[in-house]
This record gives structure tokens, sequence and C-alpha cells, in this order.
């Protein structure tokens, strides 16, 4: 509070003039009223004087009265009762005052906290909020890192007025004045600027700790170069703010880690889908009616209309002996890793992995799968190269497809589930991949997947008739794609596919005689067409047989 003086009750809010001329002209005196500095501050009467008296108050000369009638010490004596009232006024003031900036303070700050997420946010409204109601120069919330074990500044005001380095190097001494959960005026100073803490500047300094029930958070220290600049009131608004910043920045610190958490958990279970759609494909899922796997119950299935693609690399069994099993795992790991993505960019997806063969499915549309297969024929031409250029044996691949209707579904029980795909259109494809090995042929599609195909002028294609799968009773057409031979050979098939048909068609009217000698002209001009000279032997050994009449124009398959 200010100091007291006599000016102050003399002033124009007060009456104290009025009173003392009333008082005085009773007493019928003559009186002169002077400051601690001799000044007159009134005067009543002529200024014939023949008393006087001090004026004093809290042990402290602040004036003096004189008078002509020895009523002097009197009137000294009305006077502190007046500074009494006044100080007590004054007093009763500045605590209202302080009530009330403490009550703005709150309700402003609350409002404020209730709109603002994250401890640096908090920091920087508190201090905000103390520079209206504290004078300071410097100003930092502080938190303390417990897993680092240092103090980091989250907001400041004005420069830093510490040593941030040297804050941590004492942290015994940081703990005794500033970590000790107190809200303190520090009033000797001289400890923190001899360990090079605190700035030479620096004159005062007061902080009160964030504290939420026994765990020490920070603090919120401010100072000022100038000297006892605060105050109990200074220190109580201040202690005000540091409890409901406390609080704000406990309860943003427990969201962000829930939100760290819940990040934390949605990034693993991110993960486990995308492990978990490496096992059981999305489209698979999809098709089911269900985007995660955790949706997934037993016995769940759809049926549907779509076309099953084999693969299967010829002579592996050869091949993998010429190999380490590290060397044939690496090898197929080789394949499957060209031919997957093939598979996925052609809207199908990989069913199952088979050591050397493959199942696809193409939900779409047959086109999808016969475009997959001749990119699938071309990619094994890129993988030869760099199989011969590792000194290895080059590879051929069989691919065979049939459209049809197929369940997708979960089956197992219901402590270990498996996705699974039952129908007969999975068996069909898998013997029109076999199918390659006999009329070695790349890519082989039977007419239901072909009839799917509607622009089917984008493809080379040949029909190679009716095929009397084992184990089924009605025979299937089967049609070659040789969109993926090489030039030369492509061309030698074009230029001989009115012949090679002309055969087919002598073999399926069984007009063996003619189909013979059809496949006899196109492996004459083509001797590399494997699939010619194949129906020109099998022609040929009905014909030798000599019981061409009762044989039918069908391939009959006895393996599978």
């Amino acid at each position: 509070m200010a100091k007291a003086t006599l000016k102050n009750i003399f002033s124009k809010k007060n009456n104290t003039a009025d009173l003392l001329t009333d008082m005085i002209s009773r007493l019928d005196a003559n009186v002169c009223i002077l400051d601690d500095n001799g000044k007159e501050i009134f005067v009543y009467g002529l200024p014939l004087y023949s008393d006087e008296a001090p004026v004093v108050f809290e042990d402290e000369t602040i004036g003096t009265v004189k008078d002509n009638k020895n009523h002097a010490e009197f009137i000294a004596e009305f006077l502190i009762i007046l500074l009494q009232k006044d100080q007590e006024r004054r007093k009763l003031g500045s605590e209202v005052l302080n009530l009330y900036q403490e009550i703005n303070l709150i309700f402003n700050f609350s409002d404020k906290l209730a709109q603002t997420i994250g401890a640096n946010a908090i920091a920087e409204i508190a201090l905000e909020e103390a520079v209206h109601v504290i004078e300071f120069d410097f100003g930092v919330v502080a938190l303390w890192d417990e897993e680092n074990k240092v103090m980091k500044v989250e907001a400041s005001r004005g420069e830093l007025f510490f040593d941030q380095q040297k804050i941590n190097e004492e942290l015994p001494l940081l703990r005794k004045i500033v970590l000790n959960g107190q809200s303190e005026i520090i009033g000797d100073i001289t400890i923190l600027k001899q360990t090079g803490i605190i700035l030479p500047d620096v004159q005062s300094v007061i902080f009160s700790a964030l504290r939420v029930k026994h765990r020490i958070m920070g603090a919120i220290i401010l100072a000022s170069n100038e000297p006892d600049k605060y105050t109990a009131g200074s220190l109580k608004l201040l202690t005000t703010l540091a409890l409901q910043s406390s609080s704000a920045i406990e309860s943003s610190l427990l969201y962000e880690k829930n939100i760290r958490e819940a990040n934390e958990r949605e990034e693993a279970m991110r993960r486990v889908f995308e492990a978990t759609g490496k096992f059981v494909p999305h489209e698979f899922l999809k098709s089911l009616g269900h985007e995660v796997i955790t949706e997934v119950k037993l016995g769940d299935q759809v049926e549907k209309i779509v076309t099953v693609l084999f693969t299967d690399i010829r002579n592996y069994t050869s091949l993998s002996e010429q190999m380490t099993p590290e060397e044939t795992f690496a090898f197929i790991c080789l394949f499957n890793e060209r031919m997957g993505p093939i598979i996925r960019e052609n809207n199908g997806f990989i069913n199952q992995y088979l050591g050397d063969s493959i199942m696809a499915i193409f939900p779409v549309n047959a086109s999808d799968a016969l475009h997959a297969a001749i990119a699938m024929q071309r990619e094994v031409g890129e993988l030869n190269k760099v199989l011969i250029q590792n000194s290895k044996s080059p590879i051929q691949i069989g691919i065979g497809m049939h459209t049809g209707p197929l369940i997708m579904g979960i089956t197992g029980d219901f402590d270990r589930m498996d996705a699974c795909t039952i129908s007969d259109t999975v068996n069909t494809a898998s013997r029109v991949e076999s199918l390659t090995k006999h009329f070695k042929a790349s890519i082989l599609l039977s007419d239901a997947s072909l009839n799917q195909i509607e622009n089917k002028t984008g493809f080379h294609l040949r029909n190679l008739g009716l095929v009397q799968l084992k184990g089924k009773h009605h025979s299937i057409n089967v049609h070659e794609c040789f969109s993926c031979d090489e030039l030369p050979q492509l061309e030698n098939k074009l230029t001989t596919l009115s012949i090679f048909n002309e055969g087919v068609n002598n073999y399926l009217n069984k007009s063996f005689v003619l189909a013979n000698e059809a496949f006899k002209k196109v492996t004459d001009i083509n001797p590399d067409d494997r699939t010619a000279r194949f129906f020109y032997n099998i022609s040929s050994q009905i014909l030798e047989s000599g019981a061409h009449e009762n044989k039918v124009g069908i391939v009959e398959m006895n393996e599978k």
C-alpha cells in the first residue's frame, strides 16, 4: 500500500477541510497544518501561532499542526484518526480491487481455457492473463520433463531471464527453490545469480508451482528488473493462475496421451489389417460384404460368377533338384513377386500361392484374366533374361482359366477359420491349365471364359476343339491364346491360322484324314508350332490304329 501522507486526507474526494473549518471555528482558533516537507496544506485564520504539535502516524512524523489556543495536539490526534480511517478505506478498496481482479482473472482464464487444447497454448494464455494483473519484465511457464529429467520452457514473454542450460545443471537447487511445490516471492536471489541461473539485471522473482495433487509439473516464473516488485496480492493472483493452468495442462496432457494411444492402436490395427490382407485378400473380404477381417464370421459365404486362373511352372521338379532348398525358396519368391502385381493390376486377386503354382480369381470379367495371362507370360520372358545372365536355366509356365459359379466363404471352426473357395469351376480351371502340357500351349481358356469376353478381336486366338477331361462327364471347348508368342512365331501362327482352323473342324467332324493333312501343312510351314504337331501326331495315331471309324472328334485326357 502507498505511504500515508496528510495530502491523502485533504483530497477533493474527502471533506476533511470542511470538517476542520467547522471544528476550528467553534474553537475560535487560528490553525496551520504543514506536511512533512513543511509546506502548508491547510490554513485557517490569521498567521498568529503560539502552540504546535507533530502529526505522528505509524512511528513516522508526517506533518505539523500550529495554533494560537493550545489545541494543536488535539487537532493532530484528530488528523491521525482521519488518516487511520483513510488507510482502512484504501486497504478495503485494495482488497476489493484484488478480489475483483481475481474473479475477473478466473472468469477470463476459464473461458479461454475451455477453448484451448495443448500444453503450449495453455502456457501462452497463462502468461497473457498474468501480464494484465501482475507487472513483470520477463515471464516463463516451464514444465518438468520426467523422462529426460530437464525443465522445458513451454511459453515465454520478454527475453529469457535465466540460462536454461544452467538451470538443468543445477537440478538440486532447482528442486529446492522452484520445484518444491510452493508459491513464493524469492526475497534473496543472490544464490541464483551466483550460480549463473538468473541473469544480472533481474532484481525480483516470483513463482508459483504447477501442481496436480502431489505431482509437480513445473512452475510459472515471473521476474522484474525492479527490486521488491511483488506483493502478497501478486502471489495470490499468480497462484490462482497456476492452479487453473495446472488442471488444464494435466487434462491436456491426458487428452494428448489418449489421442496418441488411440493413434497408436489405430496404427497397430491398420498394420494388422494390412498384414491380414496379405493372407486373406481384401477383394475376398469385400465379396463377402466386409471391409476388415474382424467382421468375418464362420459360415459367411457368397456365390459369384468369376474367372479362375491357374499357373504352373513346367518341369519344376527337375528344376528344383538342381537347387538347394534355400535357392528353391528364393526362386519361388522371385517368381511370385513378379506375377502377383500383374494379377492385381488387372483387377484380380491371388487366392492361393501353391508352391510352383498360383490360383487367382478375377471377379469382373474374363478379359481381365486373359490380359493378365499375356502379361505374365511376357514377364516370364523378362525373368528368363535375368536367369540366363546368372547362368540359370530359363523356365516356362502354362496358364489356364475357366469361368463359372464359385462360392467364396469362411469355413473351419470357431478356433480356426480359413477363407476357402468351393466350386467345380476351380477344378475345371486347374484341368484347363494342365491341358497346356498336352497341347504344348502357353495360355488356354475354356469356352465359358471366351464367351464372357466382349472384344475377342483384341486377342489372337485359336480354337482347339472339344476335350474330355479326366473324371468329367461332359467335354468342354478350349481355346489357345497366342498373343504372348514371340514375333516370328506369332506371325507364323497368324499365317497358318485358317489351315489350323480347318484341321480342328475336320478333327471335330471325325474327318481325321483331312485333319491330318491340314496339321501336316501347318507343321511344314511352321515346324515350331507344337500345338499343331500335337494334333498331327494324335490324328496320325488314330489313322494308324485303323479304328478311326469308331473315334469321335474329342481329345480325351486320361491324366489330370
